[in-house]
């Protein structure tokens, strides 16, 4: 390994040691602080603000929610890279829109290419489980792209709104991994393995897979596929037969997912809080959840700058941060 590599190594090591010291100090200060400031104040902590998008009636409200980015529990932002969809926090959010009386209908923001099989669930299952217990109608507005997780977690709205270029689809399940053995026995690389069963290494990076295992692994990902149909059928009422013309893993635009009856109509996020005043006859405020003040995000960017990061760096900063293991996903594209 040569040099730049050496002080690209360090560096991130460096700052994965920084951001786990801000991160814990951080997180206790402001669990002080918040906690002591509602024992003032007599009210209960929720963590979120609120920012108004439109004013009007404060007793018959619509919450817009958004998830932007791929759907994974990534844990906090670390110093690496500025916070992107952060699932604890937006689970967070659904459970504030359940409790708060005074929301009255949910637009969903979706613009990912999916993600984990997990994480998609939870997200499906707190939108059906807030439907069902308050009644509170849902529509989606898709952007660009609201693709494979992106669709699990929008398929139980009331109504599904897209652009004509919106990329969505890609009906399916994925688990990919690298085979790197030939390269590594090239360059004289030896893997010592030592396996408490014949599975335990399965998707190992340095071996070719049997066919035993690829056989085990399939069953796996046909029963989340499954799962995944059953949530189209069930969301968009839609027969078996249905849903699987269309859920081979292909991508659509948004004609094409009206025409498959995949969604409802066209509009941008305007279009789509109007249509459910309109149809629910809501002429209450329209609000957000305010954006979190978090530190270790804005000195992700600054570090980043600071440091000089290149793409070898963030390559290697990424292998430190991230559990790289195999898993299954709904995703569309490399990501």
């Amino acid at each position: 390994m040569n040099t730049k590599r050496w002080i690209a190594l360090i560096v991130a090591a460096a700052l994965l040691g920084i951001s786990l010291v801000i991160n814990s100090a951080f997180a206790v200060l402001q669990s002080d602080f918040t906690s002591g400031f509602n024992d003032w104040m007599g009210t209960e902590q929720t963590g979120l603000g609120e920012q108004v998008i439109e004013t009007g009636d404060a007793s018959n409200r619509i919450a817009v929610l958004t998830v932007d980015g791929a759907i994974q529990d990534t844990g906090d932002a670390s110093l690496f890279a500025a916070a992107g969809y952060n699932h604890d926090l937006f689970m967070e959010q659904l459970e504030a829109v359940k409790a708060d009386d005074s929301v009255q209908g949910v637009v969903l923001n979706v613009n990912s290419p999916g993600g984990g099989v997990v994480e998609s669930a939870q997200i499906h299952d707190k939108i059906t489980e807030i439907q069902e217990e308050t009644g509170k109608p849902l529509y989606v507005s898709m952007g660009s792209m609201a693709a494979s997780g992106g669709y699990y977690i929008s398929a139980p709205a009331e109504k599904i709104f897209v652009n004509e270029e919106t990329l969505t689809g890609s009906i399916g399940v994925i688990m990919q991994s690298v085979n790197y053995g030939e390269l590594a026995e090239r360059y004289g690389v030896d893997f010592v393995t030592i396996k408490s069963g014949p599975y335990k290494d399965i998707m190992s990076p340095t071996r070719e897979m049997t066919e035993d295992e690829r056989a085990l692994l399939q069953e796996m990902l046909d029963s989340s596929y499954e799962q995944f149909v059953d949530v189209i059928e069930q969301g968009r009422d839609m027969t078996e037969a249905e849903v699987k013309e269309y859920a081979d893993g292909r991508i659509m635009n948004g004609r094409q997912a009206v025409e498959a009856n995949l969604a409802d109509d066209f509009g941008y996020e305007e279009d789509v809080i109007q249509a459910m005043r309109d149809d629910f006859n809501l002429n209450g405020e329209v609000f957000e959840y305010g954006v979190s003040n978090d530190w270790t995000s804005l000195f992700a960017m600054k570090a980043g700058s600071f440091f000089g990061m290149d793409m070898e760096t963030k390559l290697i900063a990424d292998m430190l941060t991230q559990n790289s293991g195999p898993r299954m996903m709904y995703l569309y594209g490399d990501n």
